[in-house]
């Protein structure tokens, strides 16, 4: 046999032998295994909580199912447990059909009660029972019974946190604040229902853990429960007593305090009502503000305010009393006579009753209860009545006057508004004619017709009648006689074609309270008497000013004019006399007039009626032809009593010079010159700057602009006018720029980077040669104050010889030209000023020349040039 074969036999002789074995072991099992029941979970003991649904499954394990028979389940009592009824509800424990040949036992809500062993039994082949069991035990879970989550404990008082905890076995509590475990003390006790804290506070808020644990079944459970500490409420603003007006909106106010913030409600005592739902009432249940739309006097009650959150309630009375604004219901106009007395009287009602007073329309102020202290004359009386809210005021006036007549204003006022009513006193009189005592009479003249005009002032009116020499005119039928009306006023027109109208007539005005007379005078006007006296006051080469006395006049006629007729003395005839009239408030100027020439001069006055007589004959030469007068400048100074008057431009760089024509002396003026200097006074007298003077001449003008002028600075300006025969005296005046915003920043500006800088950078230099100078002359015997030293030490034959070697090399050189002057100085204190009118320059002591240097000061500015020295050394 080959190798191939012999392989090929030995791999059928192990396959036969595999399935030989196979065989056995099957035979084998078979004929092992017996028949069972297995409950599933397979534990023998279930632990489980109360509270928890189970299911226990019991499967037979068996060869052949279908010889299973009676399988069904036995309770801890030993009672077949039934199945599942038909229907929705369940019993607590029934049994189900299962797949698979199965039965489970179905317990819905583990109880304790239910704790103990079960059985699952069966019938196999008729002929074997079968029967395994199961233990249950039961125990209950950690179940919180009391404890909220969020507890609220009252400050001040002791408040036991609740944790009130379910468990079997009983499990053990510890508490955590924050994070960190509690331990009993004097703050906190741990319970078994809970945590006590004693005294509680407001730092007892916080985050506490309630923690349950039972070692037997090593549960553990937490409960987060979070402590905010509650405060009572407190009122702290309610007014024992309100105050509302009757007919006005109002608002009172209630605030509480507390934790959480206290819910605020208002309570009408009489009727127990709730304000928040009724009408025209609105409540803010968290600011506690009440208000009322319009308060009616049904709101008058007591009123309760209540505070309320978790941790109490609070409550306060308030009363409100409704104030009842005034109204006055009665003043009557009241009429009275003069020298008797007048009562006015007002009534109000209101409450509380309301105060009256009067005051006179148009004035402020009030009379005041009883005599008045000013004028004892006036009594206010007032009465009252509070129960009924009235009261009564009456303004009394003994012995009254004409002045007492006119409007009076009563006033009624309480706390909730004041009431205003006007009532009129009417004073009568007699008639009365005082008024007209100080008029001047009527005049006429030429037959004009004439009105004589009578007012009677008297209360009631009076009527008026009109007497001519005893008889009534209106019974006389004289037609130039005429009367318009009848009173209070009547105008008697006369027409005087006779002298005899020129007389006096009476004027008779009645009333019920009696008669008044007055005389009134028609007087024929005549023309003004001759002028008193007409003096020359000034004299010019052809101009001549007078001063006029006029005549005497009667009132009512005043002087309407002065005339003047004048001629040369030469000429005898008046009618070719020239004529000038004058109003009597203007200058009397009689103008055009030749020069050294002999005048006739006279005068007459004027009025109404016409021009009097001529007079005051007087004859007048004018002097010779000279220069003009001296002109006048428009401009109105502004006076000081210590110094010159000074005109103040407007302007910092300009000025209008502006004058009147003055009178030209019998030769026309052709031209005006101007000069003006800047300059300074010092010690009362006044210093030109000479050098910055200007003059200008101009023609056919009477202004001239001054322009580039310094601001802040003071001017002379001289103005003089010019003739043929000369310049008149000048006319002066004092004028001042104001301070431009130029000046004041180039001053300041310069005051520093001109004279202070230099000043300061020469002495510096000059203090570090001297130190050094000093230094050498100490160290090593050499400089200026060591030659100076040595100099001293000569005989004064050295020393004449030396100066005469120095004389010979000084050199003379003209003086420079005047610089330009620098910027101002700012300084204080009175004014400053050097010479101006130095001729030769000065000479220093070392042979060197120095210009003359100038201060000027204008109150507030130093404005200075100064000198240089020129010499040898100089760098000129």
């Amino acid at each position: 046999m080959g190798q191939l074969q012999r392989q090929r036999v030995a791999r059928l002789a192990t396959l036969l032998y595999v399935m030989l074995c196979s065989c056995l072991t099957i035979d084998l099992c078979s004929a092992q295994q017996e028949p069972r029941l297995q409950i599933y979970p397979t534990q023998e003991v279930q632990r489980k909580p109360v509270g928890k649904s189970l299911i226990l499954t019991c499967r037979p394990n068996v060869p052949d199912q279908a010889l299973v028979t009676d399988l069904q389940w036995k309770d801890n009592m030993n009672n077949t447990i039934l199945p599942k009824p038909t229907g929705r509800n369940h019993p607590p424990m029934y049994t189900e059909t299962l797949p698979g040949e199965s039965l489970g036992l179905m317990i819905t809500a583990l109880t304790s009660e239910m704790g103990g062993k079960y059985y699952c039994t069966a019938s196999y082949a008729n002929t074997e029972i079968l029967q395994t069991s199961v233990t249950i035990k039961t125990y209950v879970a950690i179940t919180w019974t009391n404890a909220p989550e969020n507890q609220f404990p009252i400050l001040g008082s002791d408040y036991v946190v609740k944790c009130e905890v379910k468990a079997d076995p009983n499990p053990t509590i510890d508490w955590l604040r924050n994070g960190d475990p509690i331990r009993t003390d004097a703050k906190y006790v741990v319970q078994t229902h809970g945590l006590l804290i004693r005294n509680v506070a407001e730092t007892d808020d916080g985050i506490y853990t309630c923690r349950a644990a039972v070692i037997e079944t090593g549960e553990l459970l937490e409960r987060t429960i979070r402590v905010e500490v509650y405060i009572a409420p407190v009122i702290t603003h309610l007014p024992a007593q309100l105050e509302a007006v009757e007919g006005k909106p109002f608002a009172a106010n209630c605030t509480a305090i507390g934790k959480p913030v206290p819910e605020i409600s208002w309570i009408k005592q009489s009727v127990q009502l709730n304000v928040a739902t009724a009408d025209r009432f609105t409540v803010n249940a968290q600011t506690g503000l009440m208000t009322i739309s319009s308060v009616t006097q049904e709101d008058y009650d007591t009123y309760t305010c209540i505070a309320r959150n978790g941790a109490g309630v609070v409550d306060q009375k308030t009363k409100l009393n409704v104030l009842v604004r005034p109204s006055i219901y009665e003043l009557y106009n009241v009429t009275g006579v003069s020298g008797k007395e007048i009562a006015i009287t007002c009534r109000s009602k209101g409450r509380p009753a309301p105060a009256i007073s009067f005051r006179r329309w148009g004035t402020e102020q009030q009379y005041t209860p009883g005599i008045q202290m000013d004028d004892e004359r006036i009594t206010l009386e007032q009465y009252f009545d509070d129960e009924r809210g009235e009261s009564t005021g009456t303004l009394r006036i003994a012995r009254s006057q004409r002045a007492d007549d006119g409007l009076y204003q009563c006033i009624a006022s309480n706390k909730g508004d004041t009431a205003y009513k006007t009532g009129h006193i009417a004073v009568e009189f007699p008639p009365d004619f005082s008024h007209m005592k100080e008029l001047p009479p009527v005049f006429s003249w030429e037959q004009r017709i004439a009105n004589l005009s009578c007012l009677a002032m008297g209360i009631p009116n009076a009527t008026i009648e009109w007497r001519w020499n005893g008889r009534n005119i209106k019974d006389m039928y004289d037609t130039n006689l005429k009367i318009e009306g009848t009173g209070p006023r009547s105008d008697l027109i006369v027409h005087p074609v006779t002298r005899q109208y020129y007389s006096a007539y009476k004027c008779i005005a009645t009333n019920i309270h009696g008669t008044a007379e007055h005389d009134m005078q028609l007087k024929e006007a005549r023309v003004p008497d001759f002028v008193a006296a007409a003096v020359p006051r000034q004299l010019t080469a052809t101009t001549i000013t007078f001063d006029i006395r006029g005549p005497p006049t009667e009132l009512g006629l005043p002087i309407l004019a002065y005339s003047v007729q004048y001629k040369e003395v030469n000429n005898p005839d008046w009618s070719t006399a020239l004529n000038r009239s004058w109003s009597p408030d203007s200058p009397y100027i009689v103008e055009g007039l030749r020069p050294q020439t002999m005048y006739s001069f006279r005068f007459a006055a004027r009025n109404q009626v016409g021009l009097g007589n001529w007079g005051v004959n007087q004859q007048q030469s004018t002097p010779r032809r000279s220069a003009p007068e001296e002109p006048k400048p428009l401009h109105r100074p502004e006076q000081n009593d210590k110094e010159e008057p000074v005109v103040v431009s407007p302007y910092s760089d300009h000025f209008e010079l502006r004058w009147g024509v003055p009178a030209d002396n019998g030769e026309p003026i052709d031209r005006y010159q101007i000069k003006y200097c800047p300059g300074v006074k010092m010690a009362g007298t006044w210093h030109e700057l000479e050098d910055r003077c200007n003059t200008v001449e101009v023609v056919e003008t009477t202004s001239y602009q001054m322009t580039d002028l310094s601001g802040n600075t003071y001017y002379r300006i001289e103005l003089k006018a010019h003739n043929a025969i000369g310049y008149s005296s000048p006319a002066s005046i004092i004028m001042k720029t104001t301070r431009g915003n130029d000046v004041i920043q180039v001053a300041e500006r310069q005051v520093l980077s001109s004279a202070a800088i230099v000043g300061i950078a020469v002495g510096g230099v000059l203090l570090l040669l001297f130190i050094v100078d000093l230094l050498c002359c100490i160290t090593v015997h050499m400089g200026v104050m060591a030659a100076m030293c040595r100099k001293a030490k000569r005989s004064p034959s050295e020393i004449d010889d030396e100066a005469k070697l120095g004389s010979g090399q000084l050199v003379k050189e003209p003086p420079p030209s005047p610089l330009p002057l620098p910027p101002p100085v700012k300084l204080g204190g009175s004014p400053v000023t050097s010479p101006l009118d130095e001729k030769e320059p000065l000479r220093t002591p070392t042979g060197s020349l120095k210009q003359n240097s100038t201060i000027e000061f204008d109150g507030r500015f130093v404005h200075s040039r100064s000198g240089e020295i020129i010499g040898k050394n100089s760098a000129v």
